[in-house]
């Protein structure tokens, strides 16, 4: 499953820095305009940050979790990685309409 938790860990990644990002824009934008849809908007992307931080850290970081992560069955591993991508392809949209 070492292919797959790698796959997991890098799309994770992207997903911080992408939610980053947005935090940043949606923060500006809600200083801004004070509207509760900017509000809305960073306070999402507080708590998916904090999902994304703590499975990146689950993924890469914490050894013993690794280890478990990595002798789990294959289709634990593929199951891990598709949310990730999944969530990854919906942040890449949403960093899109963000920036446009």
């Amino acid at each position: 499953m070492g292919v797959w938790l790698t796959a997991a860990g890098a799309a994770t990644a992207v997903n911080v820095v992408l939610l980053v990002a947005l935090l940043g824009i949606w923060g500006r934008n809600y200083r801004q305009f004070r509207s509760k849809h900017a509000l809305a908007l960073s306070l999402f992307a507080v708590l998916l940050l904090a999902e994304n931080v703590l499975a990146f850290y689950y993924y890469v970081l914490d050894p013993q979790v690794a280890t478990l992560l990595n002798s789990a069955a294959p289709i634990a591993g593929r199951a891990m990685m598709f949310v990730q991508v999944l969530e990854l392809g919906a942040l890449l949209v949403l960093t899109w309409s963000a920036f446009d």
